[in-house]
């Protein structure tokens, strides 16, 4: 999204002064493009301060004296003093339709809870997170079968084409400013690998959003097996047949494998889903790989 973005601002004609951004973190899969390459590629100053909001950072920014300054999937909060700088303003671009969906993580929420519809929106920073006053909007329809990273790049189609729009308004003064009914949306917090856990007493459609919300390059949904092993499911897919009103689904429960002649399926609270792409101990399975490898261990329950 930040180079999205920074295109944008290039794109439309404006000088971009200096860069703050992130080091690369270890433990991250790093699946998005550099920032900070793009900038000395560009010629461009950047830096990756640990905290924005330092007397240092407050100082080097007046005197840089920006006409607006924006963030783009910026991680941390930027302070009051630092928002109050620039006379034209401070923006930040979020992942779906304000006032729904502020805080942490949206594309991946919005699947999780299967929404057919999200956006991206340009609003006004204030120290309240995602609160502040919209300057424009566009809404992005969801496929049944997008996963967040195919919901992603969507979102960043569209905000390079809201950000050529609005950038010129901003400029000349004549962007829209619509103020946000918090009462009217929702906020949600971060999400951790842990919560990619999964529940076998929801419905299988429920856990369908789950997998497509954080299969890769996220850390994956998962379960474990009745010896302890993890599996990660990467794709599974609700059932079209009524596997679960079988008399063997009813006995076992949720959690239960039933078979037939080419694939395994599992027992959900709702409905049962399909296996297509799984890991045991790294060892990557599809579907047939699947069925050969449960074949031997019917009776098990996944926990």
């Amino acid at each position: 999204m930040g180079l999205t973005a920074l295109e944008a601002l290039l794109a439309t004609g404006n000088e971009i002064v200096h860069i703050f951004s992130h080091e690369d973190d270890p433990a991250e899969k790093i699946w998005f493009g550099s920032v900070v390459n793009w900038a000395r590629e560009h010629s461009i100053g950047v830096s990756c301060p640990l905290t924005i909001n330092t007397p240092e950072t407050l100082s080097f920014v007046t005197d840089t004296k920006p006409d607006a300054l924006f963030s783009f999937h910026y991680r941390y909060l930027i302070g009051e003093a630092l928002l109050a700088l620039p006379p034209l303003g401070a923006y930040n671009l979020h992942g779906s339709l304000l006032p729904q969906y502020r805080g942490r993580a949206p594309v991946n929420w919005v699947l999780i809870n299967g929404e057919t519809i999200t956006g991206v929106t340009l609003h006004h920073m204030v120290p309240r997170v995602d609160a502040g006053d919209i300057v424009a909007q566009r809404p992005i329809p969801i496929a049944n079968d997008d996963i967040a990273f195919t919901l992603y790049k969507k979102i960043c189609h569209e905000s390079h084409i809201l950000l050529c729009e609005a950038l010129p308004q901003i400029a000349n003064g004549t962007a829209p400013r619509l103020k946000q009914d918090l009462a009217l949306g929702s906020y949600y917090g971060k999400r951790t690998p842990a919560d990619g856990r999964i529940d076998w007493g929801k419905s299988a459609k429920e856990i369908y959003n789950l997998i497509r919300a954080v299969t890769e390059p996220y850390p994956g949904a998962f379960c474990f097996l009745d010896n302890g092993e993890r599996m990660n499911i990467w794709w599974a897919q609700v059932c079209d047949k009524p596997y679960y009103i079988d008399a063997r689904a009813v006995v076992q429960g949720t959690g239960a494998l039933i078979f037939d002649d080419v694939s395994v399926h599992v027992v959900t609270g709702e409905g049962a889903l399909e296996l297509l792409d799984v890991d045991v101990a790294g060892k990557r399975m599809e579907k047939k790989a699947i069925f050969n490898f449960f074949s031997h261990r019917k009776g098990m329950k996944l926990q």
